[in-house]
């Protein structure tokens, strides 16, 4: 199942579900090793300077930033 569909399908619980799901993958997050984090923000580093490099940097939504981090690992 890709990332869209398992969002799409999320989205679609109850307000009450969705919490419960928000608060578990938040926990999860917590969970992540020092190499994990600091690939992630390797990663998302170097997304950003190639952004600069290429004149396209521009505003993101820091869930969007986080979401496409987390799909990498």
């Amino acid at each position: 199942m890709t990332v869209e569909k398992l969002e799409s399908e999320a989205l679609k619980l109850d307000p009450g579900a969705r919490a419960k799901l928000a608060a578990k993958l938040l926990l999860s997050l917590e969970e992540l090793s020092d190499a994990e984090n600091e690939q992630l923000w390797a990663e998302e580093a170097q997304r950003r300077h190639d952004e600069l490099v290429a004149g396209t940097a521009g505003e993101r939504p820091s869930a969007d930033v986080f979401r496409d981090a987390r799909a990498r690992l």
